[in-house]
């Protein structure tokens, strides 16, 4: 076993000391070529998983030969003393048989024991002595205690332990992941609405690691402002060109939709499509033309609007080219619908709206195709000038690369064997510059970092919940020097991709289903991975989310339409953009007719009916559709996309449409995690209005089980000293969160 490298020169975050907690579960690294002799490995047949016997990961493992927690199944490179090649296998046939293998710890200087078949690491050999769970004798910090009473652990003596325990550190003294285990380790639990204890069941082939760059402030502020200039161009060409104002959310779908096409290299712009005109956004703006129409409250308000309505149709029929034909068309049933306006007295709202309608149906082909290449030209505008804006973070990137001397070139990668692991997150291929320090404020509530005078924020509750991930997922800072830059960029990037958080813009997009249900859809269904979510509204550790490169340090496995499971059970509540739950359907489609394992999917869609989305009617018509069930609209809520910003009383927010259920499943999927009518009856009682509240009122938040070390909800993690009261002058008085 690799002990840990030597850390990079540079600044440590101000105000930010890792205290015992931010080592005690995860503790081992790989050398890179540390000035050792290269070693010859003897070649070991990997194991295999047998179909119907798929064990439980004891944690969130990482990627072979790279820094982090290790992968299980799967074997870590061993490093055998010189001039002893058969230094891993040389064991009683026994232990061979039962999947164990002898590496050497150039941290320790000694060898330790690791079990291919089930996770389990030993110090001392298997069968010598009577082994419990012990943290002295488990070298790479990943077995699971035994159930027992909390902190209750079977005293060992280990003659071989160089290290000494210190039990109390000077404040601020960094210290190595070795000095934090002993005897009185505890594991530490972050108590909220999550559960990042359940371990993953899903098993994937191994993947090489990602060839992004790792984020940089510099980049992450540049990335921001960009992105907002984008959505600036975006409303000025929707205003002067065709006099409307750009339609609520449209620029965060066409983000979603361009994402489903898009070879580029940027995580948030979209840079190599085709076609380049987005449907989704020239319909978007096409139905506002020539004016958004809303549904009036009153009936004067109707009749107000159906006279605006021809007054704009009119106008843009006489500005814009098009065939005489469809002006004619245009200007006859606009001057119909103001004559009967003026003849008609006390007309019901009924009328007005059918009025409306019958002159939008007339009308409207006509006006579609008088601003059709206009509104062709926006889509256009928008995609080039967001490949300009990929190309500007790239060559910033890259400035970055050559200033701390990585050359991306010389990156070599490992093919990657086709072998079973358990899924973990996403890998760097490319090293990680240093990053500059950023301030940290925190307060009752919130948690504060500031970088360059930019401040960006979140609720004390999610930053601890982000140490915790950043604990289990994160591979090339054991030491936490990098944490607090990370969360920044974190915060800073999702700001970028949500838009206008102060109006709500985005929210939308990360609304998640409430915790009661995600409960059930472990419990009975075996979930443990989430299709589509975020470090802020995560509820298990592992996830897909939308970006590769930020997420992957608080445990992502990246974008689920890159992601190919072979064994598993998911959720997938998918944003509502039509061409993403298209797309996504067809993956799972794709990857049910793949697996010859147990394989899961449980989707939620908006029940949309009018029209009926192609994405619905392609889930109503799968193959692989073992039952479909509807919450109903009004009967039910989610949790707000900003519940990582809002007050906890805001978080609740109530569905004013009707959810879709659907079972999609292989069928050894359905033998083990079938929808039968107990557990749809189950799932459905945690849909009902106030289980949240009932759940936070027997203080039943996950996880249940809570060791005496556990987290305060909201609490001070134990690494934080008390910090001062933000004040005027320490923050500004606007934040980008």
């Amino acid at each position: 076993m690799g002990d840990s490298a030597p850390p990079r020169p540079g600044p440590s975050h101000t105000n930010y000391v890792p205290g015992p907690a931010m080592h005690s579960n995860n503790n081992h690294q790989v050398l890179h070529n540390h000035g050792a002799p290269p070693t010859t490995m003897q070649p070991v047949t990997p194991l295999k998983i047998q179909p119907n016997s798929i064990p439980v990961a004891p944690g969130t493992p990482g990627t072979p030969g790279t820094p982090g927690p290790q992968p299980i199944p799967q074997t870590p490179s061993p490093a055998p003393p010189p001039g002893n090649p058969n230094f891993e296998v040389d064991l009683p046939p026994e232990l061979l048989q039962q999947g164990w293998r002898k590496y050497w710890s150039r941290r320790e200087n000694r060898p330790y024991f690791f079990n291919r078949a089930n996770g389990e690491t030993l110090w001392d050999m298997p069968g010598t002595i009577n082994q419990g769970f012990e943290r002295n004798s488990d070298p790479l910090g990943i077995n699971t205690p035994p159930n027992g009473p909390p902190g209750h652990h079977p005293p060992q003596h280990h003659p071989h332990q160089h290290h000494q325990i210190h039990p109390h550190h000077q404040q601020g003294v960094k210290r190595r992941a070795s000095e934090e285990m002993g005897p009185n380790a505890k594991k530490i639990i972050v108590t909220g609405p999550w559960d990042l204890e359940i371990p993953t069941n899903v098993i994937m082939f191994e993947k090489p690691p990602s060839l992004l760059p790792h984020p940089h402030p510099e980049v992450e502020m540049l990335r921001f402002q960009l992105m907002m200039k984008l959505r600036q161009s975006y409303q000025e060409m929707c205003h002067s060109r065709e006099g409307i104002d750009a339609p609520k959310e449209s620029f965060n779908r066409w983000l979603l939709e361009r994402k489903t096409i898009d070879q580029g290299t940027d995580t948030l712009f979209p840079s190599y499509c085709f076609p380049e005109i987005s449907m989704a956004m020239y319909r978007e703006i096409m139905n506002d033309i020539p004016m958004k129409l809303i549904r009036p409250k009153y009936t004067g308000e109707a009749r107000k609007q159906l006279s605006k309505y021809c007054e704009a149709a009119r106008k843009m029929i006489e500005t814009r080219g098009t065939t005489s034909e469809g002006r004619k068309i245009v200007k006859w049933n606009v001057e119909d619908t103001l004559q009967w306006l003026r003849r008609t007295v006390g007309a019901s709202y009924e009328d007005f709206q059918e009025r409306l309608s019958h002159l939008k149906s007339q009308c409207q082909p006509h006006i579609t195709e008088a601003a059709k290449s206009s509104v062709e030209g926006i889509c256009r505008k928008m995609y080039n000038l967001s490949c300009d804006y990929a190309t500007k973070v790239k060559e910033k990137n890259q400035k970055i690369l050559v200033e701390s001397g990585i050359d991306e070139h010389a990156v070599k990668l490992n093919v990657p064997h086709e072998r079973n692991v358990w899924c973990y997150p996403i890998q760097f291929a490319l090293p990680s510059p240093i990053l500059p320090t950023v301030d940290f404020v925190q307060d009752k509530e919130k948690t504060y970092l500031r970088y360059k005078g930019d401040t960006v924020h979140l609720n004390n509750l999610y930053f601890n919940k982000l140490e915790q991930l950043y604990r289990y997922g994160c591979a090339d800072d054991r030491k936490f020097e990098y944490f607090l830059t990370r969360c920044y960029m974190l915060i800073k990037r999702y700001n970028a991709y949500f838009g206008n958080i102060v109006g709500g813009e985005g929210a939308q997009n990360q609304g998640a289903l409430p915790i009661p249900v995600l409960e059930c859809l472990n419990k009975q269904f075996g979930v443990t991975v989430e299709c589509f979510a975020s470090p802020f509204n995560s509820y298990f550790r592992q996830y897909c989310s939308a970006f590769s490169d930020i997420d992957s340090y608080f445990g992502s496995r990246g974008p689920i339409l890159e992601f190919k499971p072979r064994v598993g059970s998911f959720e997938a509540n998918p944003p509502f953009c039509e061409e993403l739950m298209d797309q996504v359907i067809v993956h799972f489609e794709r990857l049910l007719e793949e697996s010859l394992e147990p394989l899961s999917f449980i989707v939620f869609l908006p029940e949309w009916r009018d029209p009926t989305p192609p994405a619905l009617l392609k889930l109503e018509g799968s193959r692989w559709k073992r039952k479909q069930v509807v919450v109903p609209a009004l009967e039910h809520d989610y949790r707000h996309g900003f519940q990582h910003v809002l007050p906890k009383s805001e978080v609740s927010v109530k569905s004013l449409h009707g959810t879709m259920i659907v079972w999609l499943q292989n069928d050894p999927g359905y033998q083990r995690w079938g929808p039968t009518e107990d557990r749809v009856d189950a799932l459905l009682d945690t849909f009902r209005p106030g289980r949240e509240r009932e759940r936070d009122r027997t203080q039943l938040l996950s996880p249940t089980r809570q060791p005496e070390n556990s987290k305060p909800e909201g609490g001070n993690p134990t690494y934080i000293s008390s910090a001062p009261t933000p004040t005027q002058n320490s923050l500004p008085t606007s934040l980008s969160a």
